[in-house]
């Protein structure tokens, strides 16, 4: 999509805006043109250059009469009030004009302000809600340093540049061509040379530009790499502590920060060259203008004030002009920065509703696999081999193996974090793929060993997903998963801020508030992976017990390396290396004397 049609998918929805600041730049154009005619007669009356018109001429809608018309009203005033009374008129006139065309001046800036951060709140907020919907394996290989600059540094590049360059790209054009207009009707000859070295001037400056959208685009990448050594090291701060690592992670930032620095100096130096050429090249067709211009002088071509009047007509392009080249070099920052943004909202969500999916409020029987296989993009082996099990309503199946056996994937593709290469994922029966995926995920409630909470009160994390809950309904669940004691005890209770992601609470206790998030939902499918492998003995001990109250009744995949966590299971898979290579529950597996009673036996042995 061009960055035209990009533009205009944001401006249409406020359209009334962009009329109202286009019929404003519209008037600033017609005031700002109609100043330069206006300073003929005013200048031939100062210089009494003009004889004074007797006869009224016919009027007609054409130039040629209006302007002999106007000479005839000024000459009666000059005969009946005087030349001091005429030029009072014609210093009021210039007034009037040039107070209308900074009136529609401030009106299409008034008018651009609003139409500005409206295109940019919907460029952000579509960005936004984008990423969001896309599937977990983008960000396995996407910054998240880069995504956040995405969302800042080049969508306000974006304003800065873009936006702000459209209302130059279109005033001023509509400024120059008037201009020229005016020129053209005051001196052919004089226009056609002013054109031609416009022309020069022009081709030599667009030769700057050239390269102005690839070096932005460098300065964006930089930046976002810049971005995301800050969030990495600011999420690791505590690691980087415990390894004393501040010089290492400061010594690796100043190198991303000095490449910022020397691309972004290579930019400025190219974008600040348009301004100084601009108006040295400007000086020097002024310069051979008034000398040609001299030279039709003195042939009685044109007199000194209608030369005087072009002089100015000119002048009134250059500035124009040098915002025009301005816009132009800011126009392709703006396109790099919107290339960017762009590259993330083209990016392709395999995860989506196919046409004809069907609703789903429960799980009736099962959810089965069924020679399920799944490789992660660019990995060299598949995570999951020919993977087939059955999940029945109401029974736990639990998953055990070595760390990389495929637990957690084989979890992620249940609500559709991924899709299956090949095989099925069926519920009921029904294909999970032909289930509209809001329906599907609703009938999941997920208890992580990363626990994911927001910079908000405990109340608020726990009716995450479920905010029209009620306090005794968040209460309830708050005690069946073992926290609403701890929770009590906080300075506000649960209107207590827990800081950036529960920083303030205790891994157990950031655990309990993520297991009475999952039961207040009250999803009837519950994946709960490795909930209790970073606590310790007394907070596993209060979680395991808040586990077992949440899978009462439940349908439940459990992927744990503590064997106490799932002894209960009504079956227990071991898997290694993406395949299933025991099933059975707990005394069976012991019987067979084979992997899963090996771990056991490991795990027995590392007790104290």
């Amino acid at each position: 999509m061009s960055l035209a049609s990009t533009l205009w998918k944001y401006v249409k929805p406020h359209k009334g805006l962009a009329i109202i600041n286009v019929l404003c730049n519209l008037g600033m154009v017609v005031f700002s043109v109609a100043s330069i005619p206006a300073l003929i007669p005013f200048l031939q009356i100062l210089f009494g250059l003009e004889e004074l018109t007797t006869e009224a001429p016919p009027l007609a809608w054409n130039l040629g009469s209006l302007k002999a018309n106007f000479y005839f009203w000024l000459s009666e005033i000059i005969r009946t009030e005087g030349y001091n009374n005429a030029l009072i008129y014609m210093c009021l006139g210039i007034i009037l004009v040039f107070f209308g065309k900074n009136l529609f001046r401030y009106l299409s800036t008034a008018t651009m302000a609003p139409l500005r951060s409206n295109v940019v709140r919907d460029l952000r907020q579509d960005l936004f809600k984008h990423v969001v919907q896309l599937p977990i394996g983008y960000f396995s290989s996407s910054k998240r340093g880069d995504l956040i600059s995405r969302f800042t540094g080049d969508v306000q590049e974006v304003e800065n540049s873009v936006l702000n360059s459209v209302q130059a790209l279109i005033q001023n054009p509509l400024l120059i061509f008037g201009a020229l207009i005016v020129m053209l009707f005051i001196s052919p000859k004089l226009t056609l040379f002013t054109i031609v070295l416009l022309g020069v001037t022009g081709f030599i400056i667009g030769g700057i530009s050239r390269r102005l959208k690839k070096q932005s685009g460098e300065v964006q990448a930089a930046l976002g790499d810049m971005t995301s050594q800050i969030d990495e090291a600011i999420g690791g701060l505590r690691v980087v502590k415990a390894f004393g690592a501040e010089d290492y992670v400061a010594d690796r930032f100043g190198e991303s920060n000095k490449n910022y620095r020397d691309t972004l100096v290579k930019l400025l130096r190219r974008r600040d060259l348009s301004g100084p050429l601009s108006e040295f090249l400007g000086i020097g067709v002024v310069t051979v203008l008034i000398y040609f211009g001299f030279q039709q002088i003195q042939a009685g071509a044109i007199d000194v004030a209608v030369f005087l009047a072009f002089i100015y007509a000119f002048f009134s392009t250059i500035q124009p002009s040098k915002q025009f080249s301005n816009a132009f070099y800011s126009l392709q920052r703006g396109r790099a920065a919107m290339d960017r943004v762009q590259e993330v909202m083209n990016t392709a969500n395999p995860v989506v509703d196919a046409s004809g999916t069907q609703s789903v409020d429960a799980l009736q029987r099962e959810l089965t696999f069924e020679n399920v296989s799944f490789q992660y993009d660019n990995a060299d082996v598949p995570a999951l081999d020919g993977v087939s099990l059955s999940l029945p309503v109401g029974k736990v199946v639990a998953l055990v193996g070595a760390s990389g056996a495929g637990k957690s994937t084989l979890a992620d593709l249940i609500p559709r974090f991924y899709d299956v290469d090949s095989g099925s994922i069926s519920l009921d029966g029904t294909d999970i793929r032909k289930l509209k995926l809001i329906d599907l995920r609703n009938l999941i409630g997920v208890v992580s060993q990363d626990v994911v909470l927001f910079h908000d009160t405990i109340r608020a994390n726990i009716v995450f997903g479920a905010e029209n809950a009620t306090d005794a309904q968040v209460e309830e669940a708050s005690r069946l998963a073992n926290a609403h004691d701890f929770i009590s005890e906080q300075p506000q209770g649960y209107a207590t801020v827990i800081g950036d992601r529960g920083a303030r609470l205790s891994g157990g206790q950031r655990q309990r508030i993520t297991l009475a998030r999952a039961i207040l939902q009250n999803r009837p499918i519950m994946i709960l992976d490795e909930a209790t492998s970073a606590l310790d003995a007394e907070s596993e001990k209060l979680v395991q017990s808040a586990l077992f109250r949440l899978m009462e009744g439940r349908t439940s995949l459990v992927i744990a390396h503590r064997m106490a966590t799932i002894q209960e299971a009504d079956e227990i898979l071991v898997m290694e290396r993406g395949k299933v290579i025991e099933r059975g529950d707990h005394a069976t597996l012991l019987e067979k004397g084979g992997t899963y009673a090996r771990l056991i036996e490991l795990q027995s042995a590392d007790r104290p």
